[in-house]
């Protein structure tokens, strides 16, 4: 699959998209892209895109002949909900912590807590019926302590630690902290969870469980 998070690629926004990730059976969104650009990818590689918002995601953003969007047409938004597809289980927690009054994808930890619980009944429904567990978390804001930044914008949220902890997914899929250095590290395995910040893309390989 195709990750892909806050930053347009020119590899990606060209007529070469298809040739280039040829193979791509399904394509993961962490937030802060605009729309028209996974509008194109879905469209160019005809497979399912899974987004959530991030932090600055506009509430409405204007195609070029003024149409209103709240988000990209074809795609699918996964935040606070278990989706199915390919014969992944994928869930999604849009936005950031709350680092200004008015932002519409930003939380604090209490409200990021409230969205966890909320999602609770389905997730233990999941196990319950399928015995197994989630495949993916796709979220924009990486968990507490892990790939998080040095200021409070780019600090990740506690539940996401109980979230791993409580439920075991394979993946916790992010963006958000953007990576120039290429010594960073960008995978942290987290018990049973390996956390990889895709800033600005990259392939994943899902195998089979």
């Amino acid at each position: 699959m195709l990750a892909v998070t806050d930053k347009v690629i020119e590899l990606i926004y060209s007529p070469s998209l298809v040739e280039n990730f040829r193979g791509v059976d399904m394509v993961l969104s962490c937030g802060d892209l605009p729309y028209y650009y996974l509008e194109y990818i879905v469209t160019m590689l005809n497979v399912p895109l899974l987004y959530v918002h991030g932090n600055h995601d506009p509430p409405i953003e204007y195609s070029s002949s003024g149409r209103q969007l709240t988000g990209p047409a074809g795609c699918i938004n996964v935040h606070g909900r278990l989706v199915r597809e390919k014969e992944l289980s994928v869930v999604g927690l849009q936005g950031s912590i709350r680092y200004k009054p008015e932002g519409k994808y930003q939380y604090t930890d209490s409200e990021m807590w409230g969205q966890v619980l909320k999602m609770t009944p389905a997730l233990l429904l999941n196990r319950l019926f399928t015995g197994r567990r989630m495949d993916i978390l796709l979220a924009h804001s990486p968990p507490y302590g892990i790939h998080n930044g040095r200021d409070w914008t780019h600090v990740g949220f506690k539940s996401f630690l109980w979230l791993m902890r409580r439920f075991k997914p394979r993946y916790l899929i992010h963006g958000h902290r953007h990576v120039y250095n290429p010594l960073e590290t960008t995978q942290t395995q987290y018990e049973q969870t390996m956390v990889i910040n895709v800033y600005p893309y990259k392939i994943l390989e899902i195998p089979d469980e």
